[in-house]
């Protein structure tokens, strides 16, 4: 893969966990959510006008995403809300790619290759370390396990999977921007009625609706590069950046456990990345 295509993509992961982070750490979640959103349309109207190509094909697919997505936030800002993101994020990301492969053996009749196999195992033990600890010694020390921060994880990771499965169609009908553009539109206008919050527009918010939109663009121009498998298995270093910066930033208590179920959780989804 060229370098230049690592460069996108480590810089898209970057960018990931960075607006994952600066969201949680935001004084309300919700409404920098709000913002965040109404700050993409913004963003986006531009280079969607410009880039076009949306037939009424997609459209279907549109909706459905719509619908897909404005769970994903409305699930993300409250699990942000007194969560913490070295749980939430690590197993949302790892858990997603495990259901879409699951679906595709199961519902599509797909062939799993042994390298997902692995990459599946790998997820299962990360999200064993980062949710629940390794050892019996961790349970008898800890009687609060982040139980909160693990089923959110999974039902984002969840929602996350079912718009991936949505997208992967509607973007054989639409140009990417165009598409994502149509799709936060209605979120942006209906998240803060589901909400019940004002958008948070300010400076903050538009930076990490950048970071949020500027990933995405990132990663894009990276398949341009390099086939898609070895991009999407760099950019799941965002597992493990995100827990980093949870740490330095928003002081979480990552610990060695925590830490090595994220590299775990990354390494899984790499190798299911690049098994397919």
């Amino acid at each position: 893969m060229p370098l230049s295509a690592v460069a996108l993509a480590l810089g898209a992961a970057f960018l990931h966990a960075g607006w994952n982070v600066a969201l949680a750490g935001a004084r309300d979640t919700r409404a920098s959510t709000a913002g965040l959103l109404a700050w993409g349309v913004a963003l986006l109207a531009v280079p969607a006008v410009v880039t076009g190509g949306v037939s009424s094909s997609a459209l279907p697919y549109i909706a459905a995403s719509a619908v897909l997505e404005l769970c994903y936030f409305v699930l993300l800002a409250r699990a942000y809300d007194g969560g913490e993101v070295s749980v939430v994020y690590p197993i949302a990301r790892g858990s997603a790619p495990v259901v879409v492969l699951v679906f595709g053996a199961l519902a599509l009749k797909e062939d799993v290759a042994g390298g997902a196999v692995v990459g599946v195992l790998a997820v299962a033990l990360g999200v064993l370390l980062v949710g629940l600890g390794a050892f019996p010694f961790r349970f008898a020390r800890e009687s609060a396990l982040p139980t909160r921060d693990l089923w959110f994880g999974l039902a984002i990771g969840a929602v996350i999977a079912s718009y991936t499965l949505v997208d992967s169609e509607g973007v054989e009908r639409a140009d990417p921007i165009g598409y994502l553009a149509l799709v936060v539109l209605p979120c942006a206008l209906v998240y803060p009625f589901v909400a019940r919050t004002r958008p948070d527009v300010g400076v903050r918010t538009a930076l990490t609706a950048a970071a949020t939109f500027g990933a995405f663009l990132m990663v894009l121009a990276a398949f341009r590069l390099a086939p898609a498998a070895p991009v999407a298995a760099v950019r799941e270093s965002s597992v493990v950046i995100a827990a980093l910066l949870a740490a330095v930033v928003l002081h979480e208590r990552v610990d060695r456990w925590r830490l090595a179920g994220a590299v775990a959780v990354a390494a899984g989804v790499a190798a299911i990345a690049l098994s397919g």
